[in-house]
């Protein structure tokens, strides 16, 4: 009885310890960092710059480069859509969207600034085969 007991313990203390008690991130919270300075200098194109954007905002929670994650790869967004899409394409970062690759939603990125976005276009649509 006495192990049980100090078995109950130390249990309910490791949950304690563990658990946190901090808000949940909104995707306002991990959308985008603003890139550092050296970033900014050794960034030339708008495509090298979308690449940072890319990279520093959420994206990479549900798409890779070259294979399907939640979301589809950008090189099957790349084949999909051409130049004349990146507006259409800035916009659907923004605001969100859903249908046309699966029923999965893609979540809206509303503090996005919609120059960013059409780099981040312009550097997936760079990824065209």
């Amino acid at each position: 009885m006495r192990k049980l007991l100090m078995f109950s313990v130390f249990g309910m203390i490791f949950l304690v310890s563990c658990s946190k008690n901090e808000e949940p991130k909104t995707n306002s919270d991990v959308m985008l960092k603003e890139p550092t300075k050296q970033e900014e200098v050794t960034a030339k194109t708008p495509e090298e710059e979308g690449k940072i954007l890319i990279e520093n905002a959420s994206c990479l929670t549900c798409h890779k480069e070259n294979e399907k994650l939640i979301g589809p790869s950008y090189q099957d967004v790349a084949a999909k859509y051409t130049d004349a899409d990146i507006d259409q394409l800035a916009d659907k970062i923004i605001n969100g969207g859903s249908g046309v690759w699966g029923d999965v939603m893609m979540s809206p990125h509303p503090g996005m600034d919609k120059e960013n976005a059409k780099k981040m276009v312009k550097y997936i649509l760079s990824l065209k085969k």
